[in-house]
């Protein structure tokens, strides 16, 4: 198999060392995005429980069906993520760049679907604090749920984003054989990345398209 770049750094004795590092680093740094998620998490249970009421109409607004299909691109996304992996460690080249497509080509259709979203409230005036300029009447602080709509839903869209960089980096590398059985660290760590991604997702949907 040829490299352009060695796989074993020269901090590292050996690459199973140079595993272990990578993988522990990658589990902590996935810990603090769930602290980071968690502390919006926290936000949105206090002030859901302040206003109910808006919550409930609030959401109403959101295009469920939309959202199901993002739910469902994610959710494909994250087996053709694992194939990808497994196929780096069996070497199997030709199926790890063709998961690697498919996972890169269902993030972005789950972010022309939120583009969509976006767009359609951006026109309603369904938006947070000072800007929100909705003529339906909601009751409570409508501002307020569609602020954290933006932010959460936001902030979970620059995550896909930075997964998609990190994935058309590991194809590139895949064009060039650098992963197989002896190597693929680098597949996996970005594997656990995605997978992350599409567990926070799992959170948002129903947090905010099914308040009940």
């Amino acid at each position: 198999m040829s490299r352009r770049y060695p796989p074993l750094a020269h901090h590292f004795l050996s690459l199973g060392q140079q595993y272990s590092a990578a993988k522990l680093g990658m589990w902590l740094f996935l810990a603090q995005e769930v602290l980071f998620f968690s502390g919006l998490f926290m936000a949105y249970a206090a002030f859901r429980y302040f206003y109910p009421e808006t919550f409930l109409a609030a959401h109403e607004h959101l295009n469920v069906t939309l959202g199901a299909t993002n739910t469902i691109v994610l959710l494909t996304s994250s087996l053709t993520m694992a194939l990808a992996v497994r196929a780096a460690q069996l070497g199997q080249n030709k199926q790890l760049l063709i998961n690697l497509a498919l996972t890169f080509l269902f993030a972005t259709t789950f972010l022309v679907i939120k583009y969509f979203e976006y767009s359609h409230k951006i026109h309603l005036g369904l938006l947070p604090g000072k800007f929100y300029s909705a003529h339906e009447h909601i009751p409570g602080q409508p501002a307020l749920f569609f602020g954290l709509y933006f932010v959460m839903t936001g902030l979970h869209g620059l995550h896909v984003l930075v997964g998609m960089g990190v994935i058309a980096w590991i194809f590139i590398r895949g064009l060039n054989r650098e992963f197989g059985p002896e190597y693929n660290t680098p597949v996996e760590i970005v594997g656990l990345y995605w997978h992350l991604v599409d567990v926070i997702w799992i959170f948002l949907f129903p947090l905010l398209y099914l308040v009940k």
